[in-house]
């Protein structure tokens, strides 16, 4: 997508010393200046020339004369040499957002500097810096020298970043309506996009039958038109015995509404929470509805619950929020110097961060919830305030786990459309796209993304996309011309569209969404996203079908202790009470069920899973020891160029492969034409990885960056280490920055 550097792009590096001749020869300078692309709707609001990009390497300052101008959907840097690009080099370049472009709600913090301190800026400032920082959300720093341009022009770009990017807005105000209103006759869907939607009774009820979950459960129309609730989508599905009456009792809360169905039977179930109540009568009503309600779901010996709640026995949004803090700032690096600085003491830093343990604790409560559905038989009833959240990660992470279908490409983005945009994750408040509220900002889907990695990067041939689909689609969080990540729910998307307005006369406007990745990347760039691999699973004739099990033939023989028939005594009740009490707000100790007894379950049966082949078209469970989980190097470290490792990692073995993918290929077509057979069209293997020499491992974001070469680090940490040769040796042998 875009670049960390503009020697990637061919773009010819300046000294900043011989900026007075540069001045000086402004005119001539100027008729190189590249043209500014506007999208649909998009205008222009302020600019200044005479501006440097530069980076810092060692103590030498370089830089790139040009524009930086503010629109109202992005700040871009316009270099008078971006016509030089080497076309070789960029065609995993973006179409929406250019390599020196940064959408206004990419920005995550703006500093200046004043006589070489770097401060913090916001609202009104009364003196302008000399220097421009911007730290991204997608982790780049961009650095713009101030010290040549003229002082009115100063005043205009850096008051109008500021204000376009941190002062609070109006939904409607936001690019993407602009971006609709202008683009509404040119929308054009991508014919190959056959994402569920879930929009559609039609879709909930082909997911039902897909995981043969409609012998228990059924489709609902009840909320049509949100009459019902508006945060829940206008339809969802609940089991087949709940009156369609009980989901508007309380607008939808405490209401079991279904996720997925296990081929045992088993089911994945979420519910949000009642509203506190003081009054002692509205309590007893309320308890008398969940003991009802309950019942539906729980109906021993066929039919059993296990409760998890994600509200108070598991992670807070606080603990994400703050760990997120904390772990980006390893990756928001101004200079070469700032980075060696900090890599001497990189593993404490990782891990007062806590980020990777708040990973590890996601997949394991995810293990144990499928341990639960696989081996025990039970279903398992989320529980969380809203719904919204927690429940979103973890049900996304279930499914991903037991359902291969949930590993290709088309599966993965309908279980996001169906978990977290159906299920109503507040995308507009947790990314702060408007910015009103700091403390709603929780990076909740990202770590659903982060966890996904772990299991790709783990278990690569399960997955038919790959770690840069992943890299891209975080970033797409980000870009304000897809509806996808926009708004708080279904219904808010809805009625600021026009669909559920009294204006009939007004057309609805078409926005696109993220998963029409044709209007991101051309055809060559998009085989970045499919992963070479994948193998689908084999279809079986008639005669093999015959008494076969629905999926996951392997882990169904699993040595585990059978799920006991009769439980202890009062524990139905218990349960129940538990349930109860949580809906209600009342906060109880732990689960009556999570127990030793419980742990020892979860250890026996993760450890069978791991000692036996993996078949990659059945369950998937992730390594979660702690050196298993790693950072996402491509994502956190792509940006910095001395985290490279030239010519080398998994996109050199990668480089091979689809070499010889080719090969086997060519092969093929010549064995073809040898029996005069009618070749039909093969998937063209990605000829972005011609020569791996020239890729690093943080392709293809990172394509021949600089490299500082020469570590700068303190001292005293220096000389007790050892040599630059001792270092370097050191390195390799602990730290694989192309598999961290």
């Amino acid at each position: 997508m875009q670049s960390g550097s503009a020697a990637q792009s061919g773009v010819q590096w300046r000294d900043l010393g011989s900026l007075q001749e540069i001045h000086t020869n402004e005119k001539e300078v100027t008729e190189k200046e590249v043209t500014l692309h506007l999208l649909p709707g998009e205008q222009l609001l302020c600019e200044a020339s005479t501006v440097l990009k530069y980076v810092q390497e060692d103590s030498c300052q370089h830089g790139v004369y040009g524009r930086l101008v503010c629109t109202d959907f992005k700040i871009a840097f316009l270099g008078d040499d971006e016509s030089a690009l080497d076309s070789d080099e960029t065609q995993f370049k973006n179409k929406v957002v250019g390599e020196n472009d940064i959408t206004l709600h990419c920005v995550d913090q703006i500093y200046g500097v004043f006589d070489e301190k770097k401060k913090t800026l916001f609202g009104q400032l009364k003196k302008y810096p000399e220097k421009l920082i911007i730290h991204c959300k997608d982790l780049r720093v961009f650095q713009f020298c101030l010290r040549y341009t003229k002082e009115e022009e100063v005043k205009r770009i850096v008051s109008g970043i500021i204000h376009h990017t941190q002062a609070p807005k109006l939904l409607k105000r936001l690019f993407l309506f602009s971006y609709a209103t202008a683009a509404q006759n040119n929308t054009v869907t991508d014919p190959k996009n056959h994402t569920i939607m879930f929009d559609t009774l039609k879709d909930w009820c082909w997911e039902l039958e897909r995981t043969k979950g409609n012998m228990k459960y059924k489709a609902v129309s009840v909320n049509e038109g949100y009459k019902v609730c508006e945060r829940l989508p206008a339809y969802f599905v609940v089991p087949t015995p709940l009156p369609e009456e009980n989901v508007q009792r309380f607008q939808g809360h405490g209401i079991p509404i279904w996720c997925w169905s296990c081929h045992n039977g088993s089911a994945l179930l979420k519910m949000s929470a009642l509203p506190k109540e003081q009054d002692d009568g509205i309590l007893q009503i309320q308890k008398s509805f969940l003991d009802g309600v309950y019942k539906t779901i729980h109906r021993p010996p066929y039919e059993i619950v296990k409760t998890e709640d994600l509200s108070s026995n598991f992670l807070s949004l606080q603990e994400i929020q703050t760990a997120y803090s904390k772990f980006k700032q390893l990756f928001l690096i101004d200079n070469s110097t700032e980075f060696w600085d900090t890599d001497i003491k990189w593993f404490s830093l990782l891990e007062s961060s806590s980020w990777l343990d708040i990973i590890r604790r996601c997949l394991k409560k995810a293990i144990e919830i499928t341990e639960c559905m696989e081996a025990q038989n039970m279903n398992v009833l989320l529980l969380e305030e809203n719904a919204s959240d927690l429940c979103c990660l973890i049900s996304s992470l279930v499914q991903l786990m037991m359902d291969p279908h949930c590993r290709t490409r088309i599966g993965f983005q309908s279980l996001i459309q169906k978990e977290w945009v159906m299920g109503g994750h507040c995308f507009l408040d947790r990314c702060n796209h408007l910015r009103q509220n700091d403390k709603e900002e929780v990076p909740v889907f990202l770590l659903f993304l982060d966890c996904v990695w772990q299991l790709v990067h783990q278990h690569p041939p399960a997955f038919e996309f790959t770690e840069t689909y992943l890299t891209v689609l975080s970033d797409s969080l980000y870009i304000p011309i897809f509806s996808t990540f926009f708004f708080n729910s279904p219904h808010q998307k809805d009625t600021n569209m026009g669909r559920e307005g009294q204006d009939t006369q007004s057309k609805p406007l078409n926005l696109l969404t993220v998963w029409d990745w044709s209007v991101q990347f051309e055809p060559k760039a998009q085989t970045l996203l499919k992963n070479p691999l994948y193998v689908e699973k084999p279809k079986l004739d008639k005669g093999q079908r015959k008494g076969m099990r629905f999926k996951h033939q392997r882990q169904l023989s699993l040595p585990l202790t059978q799920s006991k028939s009769s439980p202890k005594r009062g524990f139905f009740r218990e349960e129940t009470d538990h349930l109860i009490k949580n809906l209600l707000g009342k906060r109880i100790s732990k689960l009556i069920n999570s127990s030793d007894e419980l742990q020892d379950n979860f250890r026996e049966f993760y450890d069978s899973w791991h000692s036996k082949p993996t078949d990659y078209h059945g369950l998937l469970l992730p390594h979660i020891e702690g050196p298993e989980i790693k950072v996402w190097a491509q994502r956190y470290l792509r940006w910095i160029p001395e985290a490279q490792i030239l010519g080398g990692s998994r996109v050199a073995t990668m480089s091979k492969l689809l070499e010889m993918i080719e090969e086997v290929q060519s092969l093929q077509e010549k064995i073809d034409e040898r029996h005069h057979s009618q070749q039909a069209p093969q998937a063209e293997a990605p000829c972005l990885l011609r020569n791996s020499a020239r890729l690093s491992s943080l392709f293809p974001f990172a394509l021949l960056q600089r490299h500082s070469s020469k570590p700068v680090l303190p001292t005293s940490g220096w000389k007790a280490l050892g040599d630059e040769d001792d270092l370097a040796k050191r390195e390799d042998e602990f730290v694989d920055l192309g598999d961290v």
